[in-house]
């Protein structure tokens, strides 16, 4: 009988352009199943050693209570670790299909030290509350006793959505303000959904909304109303915007057709699936079906592009990244996943410019190699005088990442302190702006980073504003 890792090879292969039909190409990925075949939850969960120092949670920004759910997960006791691996997090299925584990819990699993391979955390954190969604374990959420006060979140990506909830469970009437037309952030335009399936998100949104929590989906802050505005009608503000301003690379040709952000490519492929009309898709500028494809980057945006590129059916998919391997900031397993999908890799090379005129039908790329480390420690990119040469490519997809968009002025807000990266700056307590109750949290604090990272930070400035919001209302009773 087929398990879920087969199943997941196999269904990949449907669109893997390296075979002539879906039964070869399913041979293939049998083959990639045969040698990652996930043991049953319950199996997997018994191999932790219940280590006298817990790396793995450690090493988690949550701080998951991982080696006791696993614990009873392998003694059966699912529903017990559903609740302790909920304790922590809001959205542990989600984790458990996105999270890098290989960068935070498994790669510090006592047992991956060992050689034997790391306990898949991931996994059984994903199955245990999947059973428990199926099984109706997942509780609704309770508000509070109702405090006679509101607040206002803008961005309902992970962070925005974390801090409503626990907000919404002290009693606060919490309004969700989003500039999408569908909540989640880049949960739901940003992953793909072979990573993480659109209804995973939407059913966590909709307990959201059933436990109260007002949203205001197509809410351009800004455009609709000003920050001051949304001051005057809250008691407290919360900026969780996240980062969306995409890195260019300032190379001749880069306004050329064909030549397209990341964040462009992926919300296209990811509306195509919730079956909405995209024409940007349906024309194909932004379908990489029969196309030869050329990604910009290295990170885990990268690999979502080449992997979603593969399963368009594109006749080829390479990815350039001025680093070599060892040096780059993906997830090494995300990597691993594309190369046996069949994208091709290409180290240590950069694009000089994008050939062809008005529309790209090939990039200049020119080697590079490793010099002294730059200020983060890593070794800075140099040009090789080896040469350049040229690579074929009719959609080339820029994956360098993201920055922060100018807030004060979209905000209409100039007081509004941010950074010279334009990140907002807040108290490190406090976790306030430089503006009295307006706080923020998650990537438009830190910068562009981990979904997980966005969770912890949206239950800490939860906290921070609870304890401020009860200050407020005890000023006003004494003032009164």
């Amino acid at each position: 009988m087929a398990n879920d890792s087969m199943l997941k090879f196999v269904d990949r292969a449907q669109s893997y352009p390296g075979k002539r039909d879906a039964e070869a190409r399913a041979e293939d990925f049998q083959e990639i199943a045969d040698r990652y075949a996930v043991q049953p939850a319950e199996e997997q969960a018994g191999r932790c050693s219940q280590c006298g120092v817990p790396y793995c949670s450690v090493h988690c920004p949550l701080h998951n209570h991982i080696p006791d759910w696993l614990r009873l997960t392998a003694e059966g006791r699912l529903r017990e670790a559903y609740e302790l691996s909920n304790a922590t997090s809001t959205m542990p299925e989600i984790c458990g299909r996105i999270c890098p584990q290989d960068r935070l819990c498994e790669g510090n699993c006592v047992i991956e030290f060992t050689g034997h391979g790391a306990v898949t955390i991931g996994s059984v954190e994903k199955f245990i509350t999947d059973t428990a969604w199926e099984q109706g374990w997942v509780e609704p959420l309770v508000p509070g006793r109702a405090r006679g006060q509101s607040v206002a979140v803008i961005g309902a990506g992970p962070a925005g959505l974390t801090a409503a909830e626990y907000l919404r469970g002290h009693g606060y009437d919490v309004h969700v303000y989003d500039r999408h037309d569908r909540a989640g952030g880049l949960l739901t335009y940003g992953i793909p959904g072979f990573k993480l399936e659109k209804p995973i998100v939407m059913r966590r949104v909709d307990r959201l909304k059933a436990a109260g929590i007002v949203f205001h989906e197509g809410f351009a802050v800004g455009a609709d109303a000003s920050l001051d505005e949304l001051r005057r009608r809250h008691d407290a503000v919360l900026i969780a915007t996240g980062v969306y301003k995409a890195r260019s690379v300032d190379v001749p040709g880069g306004e050329a057709n064909g030549v397209v952000g990341a964040l462009d490519y992926l919300t296209a492929s990811n509306r195509k699936g919730f079956g909405d009309v995209v024409p940007a898709f349906d024309d194909g500028r932004l379908n990489a079906e029969g196309r030869n494809v050329v990604v910009i980057g290295g990170g885990d945006t990268a690999m979502d592009c080449v992997r979603t590129a593969i399963r368009q059916g594109a006749t080829s998919v390479k990815c350039l990244y001025r680093r070599d391997r060892a040096n780059m900031p993906g997830s090494q397993r995300e990597v691993a996943n594309a190369e046996e999908e069949g994208v091709e890799f290409v180290w240590l090379s950069g694009p000089q410019s994008f050939e062809g005129g008005d529309t790209v039908s090939s990039v200049k790329v020119r080697k590079m190699r490793l010099g002294a480390p730059d200020a983060s420690g890593r070794r800075a990119p140099e040009p090789d005088p080896a040469g350049d040469y040229a690579v074929d490519a009719d959609l080339v997809i820029k994956a360098l990442g993201f920055d922060a968009e100018d807030l004060p002025t979209l905000f209409e807000t100039p007081e509004l302190g941010v950074s010279r990266w334009g990140t907002v700056l807040v108290d490190g307590k406090t976790l306030m702006t430089s503006l009295d109750g307006v706080f923020a949290a998650g990537d438009i604090v830190r910068g562009a980073s981990l979904v997980v990272w966005a969770i912890r930070d949206g239950r800490d400035v939860a906290a921070t504003m609870h304890k401020w919001l009860k200050a407020k209302a005890a000023s006003a009773k004494v003032a009164a």
